[in-house]
């Protein structure tokens, strides 16, 4: 093979990879951002659910006669949750537009304050910044302008 040849192919080559990347890319933002597809509701709603399960195991971890072994499991749940939460946050990351601009929008800062406590849990005690995942909540607010019932409604309305 010469030399043209294999400028050629490695186009090639590195177009499918694009390609491939940017239908990767594509399908990632629609189902983290787009709320519209039923992927990116059933995210959302599983993200939600998280974050209200999350609460309430933070609130019955506060309990002063629980046991160890239901410690134990709030305890895992609460590693658990952090794990998915983290990972929400990073694909939040890759799909944004502007990486920066999510890393100090208030979802991103609200992201960021509900899964620091986790990470810094060895050095210091953040475990009152778990009470920021309840902003995390706002994220259903979203739904509600692509619901097409609502938007049914306002129309009616507004004919009225």
């Amino acid at each position: 093979m010469d030399r043209a040849e294999w400028r050629y192919y490695r186009f090639w080559y590195i177009q499918a990879l694009t390609t491939k990347t940017m239908k990767k890319m594509q399908l990632l933002w629609e189902i983290v951002e787009d709320n519209s597809t039923s992927k990116g509701r059933l995210f959302d709603y599983f993200i939600q659910t998280l974050i209200l399960l999350s609460i309430i195991s933070f609130s019955i971890e506060t309990l002063p006669n629980l046991s160890e072994k239901n410690r134990a499991i709030l305890v895992a749940f609460e590693k658990v949750s952090v794990v998915i939460f983290s990972i929400e946050y990073i694909l939040r990351l890759i799909v944004s537009k502007s990486t920066i601009k999510y890393i100090f929008s208030f979802y991103g800062i609200i992201d960021i304050l509900a899964i620091t406590p986790f990470y810094l849990g060895g050095i210091l005690d953040f475990r009152f910044l778990r009470v920021f995942r309840i902003f995390r909540v706002f994220r259903a607010l979203k739904l509600v302008r692509y619901n097409s019932a609502i938007k049914r409604f306002n129309t009616a309305f507004r004919i009225v």
